[in-house]
């Protein structure tokens, strides 16, 4: 049976870290047939999250944290995926706006059904969306079209914060993915199935989180500067390179 790591990328999360972890783990000692460990990945925060991390660390034996000075989601993911001995590595946002009933299916289709890559998906059928408002969703869906109309992808949620790899195929593909914020996911599961990596959608239950904090517009557009860059020679160079 496969160790996994789950990483919680936090920046500034004093406020939502402890009910994080406690939620997670009485989910994982109740509902998860599989090992996990939890990592918590600050990335740069200037609140109290760095001393609540490690406390928590301190207090529970499967609980371990991280500082990245430098900020990035991707650059996050990257750092603490990397430097993982687990089996499987996964990621879920802070918020755990994705119900966890799913988690098991995600690592299931990677040790059962030899999957490279699981990801869950608020925009395939089975999945259920709440409290998401127009702006989100539409943007969500017309994001997802431009990716699907420039690369002929067959997954269909880039951006959902709810994914898992094993950990041969992070080793493989992190080094090459160049973007180190939100269009980290994108840009990740692209050159994936580019490569020939095998991805699961997986349907999930989301909620949308009214205390979000990031900035749709403007990370809309910074994905879109990533999507030109792949498509007008960054992904085959990349997957030229992996490969090779």
């Amino acid at each position: 049976m496969p160790l996994v790591d789950i990483v919680i990328p936090v920046l500034n999360e004093e406020k939502a870290l402890t009910v994080c972890l406690d939620t997670l783990k009485k989910f994982l000692s109740t509902d998860c047939p599989y090992p996990c460990r939890i990592v918590i990945a600050d990335n740069g925060s200037t609140d109290r999250t760095p001393e609540i991390a490690s406390h928590l660390s301190e207090e529970n034996e499967e609980v371990s944290w991280m500082r990245i000075e430098a900020r990035g989601r991707g650059r996050a993911l990257k750092q603490a995926w990397l430097a993982s001995t687990a089996d499987v590595v996964a990621y879920m946002d802070v918020d755990l706006s994705t119900d966890l009933s799913s988690f098991p299916d995600l690592v299931r289709s990677l040790d059962e059904e030899n999957f490279d890559l699981a990801i869950g998906s608020r925009l395939m059928k089975g999945s259920l969306v709440r409290k998401r408002t127009v702006k989100r969703e539409i943007t969500s869906r017309c994001y997802n079209m431009i990716i699907k109309s420039m690369f002929l992808n067959k997954f269909s949620d880039a951006q959902c914060g709810f994914k898992a790899m094993t950990t041969q195929s992070a080793r493989i593909l992190l080094p090459k993915i160049q973007d180190n914020g939100w269009f980290f996911d994108s840009e990740l599961l692209i050159v994936a199935e580019k490569c020939g990596f095998r991805i699961k959608d997986i349907p999930v239950t989301w909620v949308d989180d009214p205390d979000s904090r990031v900035n749709v517009i403007k990370t809309a557009k910074d994905d879109l500067k990533g999507l030109f860059r792949l498509r007008f020679g960054g992904l085959s160079r990349v997957v030229t390179e992996i490969n090779s």
